[in-house]
């Protein structure tokens, strides 16, 4: 069964395989987002006279049903049935008959797998703003934990100035803010309504594309239906780009993890039990799980290079590879929230050396500290710079172990709670309750 199928046609076997592709697979994700899309549509087509209330009553039922047997993971595509808007209808006509076949008025394929797209999208935001927001949660915690333990800071991979587990915890958690931030523009663009658009240029019937806003919770439509369109991919892309910036993230933090577990630094351990050995050499103990998050991040900041080049060069209107864009992005939405989780999990278990900058080793690290020590005595800073390092370089150099810093977001002053504010700023500025509200009533109604 196909959508566009008319009597006495037929697709080679050969071009069907190829022009479907994973389209099926991919469509699982959709079903629930095609059920709203659908309660929402027909909502509307009865308000403007092409479904009777009986025929709405009898379809809202049938959809509801569907619905729950999505939940349950009970829903397949069937073999013969080239998608999930052709499933749910074919249900539907097997269910209700003529009534069932009526859903379709005033819509193309295009506007309903738009529809479903950012019903998915804005769903999957959602859940990636909330692990984010727990793994924020926690390297603030952790920050405010180790805010008295020393780590070396480095410049080049040169030992540079003394840090801290506060600060080294804390930095990750503000860049996650700020990953926050591309995030909410994501859900804006995501949050938007193309339903009613069709194939791109409108319809003939008396359309209420506001209705439909209201009832699935978009903040407000793509109002031009040539635009609404042009979304497909767009909207695709900037997900993509939020989920990069987020892999950009914890692919750093996971190499300061596989850094800083290894013998040669020996700042931070892992639990034997979230590292794996080697078949040869019985003293190993390997970061695995942090090496496979920084491939995995890697992989995702790709994303955005992948789906641009998929969409460059295309006229306005629909073309078929756009639909390529659901193989590229949407195992990527479960690839980053797994990665999410698997942090959370990692830095949960971590353990942190207390006495690093004890080590005579790490002793230049406090040079600076001997500058400004001089400043204060009223020396001129270049010629205490000069004087430390005649210090160094004729051994005479003691420092100064004990480091008063209090400007903020130094060692001493982290303003961990000023950046918590602002991620919850953040969070509050998404304002998910509206859709998931929406989401609520269109299902109980």
């Amino acid at each position: 069964m196909k959508l566009w199928q008319k009597e006495n046609t037929s697709t080679a076997e050969t071009i069907e395989k190829f022009t479907v592709g994973k389209d099926r697979e991919m469509d699982l994700y959709l079903a629930a987002a095609d059920v709203l899309g659908s309660l929402a549509h027909t909502h509307m087509l009865e308000s403007i006279g092409l479904l009777t209330k009986e025929e709405l009553t009898q379809i809202h039922a049938s959809l509801k049903h569907i619905y729950q047997d999505i939940q349950k993971g009970q829903f397949v595509i069937e073999d013969g049935i080239e998608d999930v808007h052709s499933q749910i209808e074919w249900l539907l006509t097997q269910t209700l008959g003529e009534t069932g076949k009526k859903i379709h008025s005033g819509r193309s394929r295009n506007d309903q797998v738009l529809t479903d797209i950012k019903l998915f999208l804005r769903d999957q935001v959602t859940t990636i703003a909330n692990e984010t927001k727990r793994l924020f949660d926690l390297l603030n915690t952790l920050s405010d934990q180790y805010k008295d333990i020393l780590l070396p800071g480095y410049t080049h991979l040169q030992i540079a100035m003394p840090s801290s587990f506060g600060l080294w915890f804390g930095a990750y958690a503000e860049s996650l803010v700020d990953d926050m931030l591309v995030l909410q523009s994501t859900y804006k663009i995501t949050n938007k309504n193309p339903l009613g658009s069709g194939a791109g240029y409108g319809s003939s019937f008396p359309l209420n594309r506001t209705l439909t806003t209201q009832l699935l919770g978009f903040e407000t439509l793509n109002y031009n239906v040539v635009y609404a369109q042009m979304t497909r991919g767009k909207t695709e892309y900037s997900v993509a780009t939020s989920i990069a910036a987020i892999a950009s993230t914890l692919s750093r933090l996971a190499m300061d993890v596989c850094l800083y577990n290894s013998q040669n630094f020996s700042f931070i351990t892992l639990p034997d039990d979230l590292t794996t050995g080697s078949s040869i050499m019985p003293h190993k103990k390997n970061p695995d799980v942090a090496e496979l998050l920084r491939g995995k991040t890697n992989r995702l900041k790709a994303l955005p290079q992948e789906l641009a080049l998929l969409m460059s060069n295309l006229p306005s209107g629909y073309h078929r590879e756009m639909q390529l864009t659901k193989e590229i992005l949407f195992p990527a939405l479960d690839e980053i929230l797994n990665c999410l989780q698997i942090t959370h999990f990692m830095l949960e278990h971590v353990r942190v050396k207390e006495d690093i900058l004890q080590d005579s080793r790490y002793h230049y690290l406090f040079s600076v500290e001997r500058v400004n020590e001089l400043v204060l005595q009223g020396v001129a800073f270049r010629d205490a710079y000069k004087q430390v390092g005649k210090e160094i370089a004729d051994g005479t150099y003691i420092p100064n172990l004990n480091i008063q810093h209090t400007h903020e977001g130094s060692i001493g002053n982290l303003c961990n709670a000023q950046i918590a504010t602002e991620m919850q700023k953040v969070m509050d500025s998404f304002n998910f309750e509206k859709a998931e509200k929406a989401v609520i009533d269109l299902l109980s109604a």
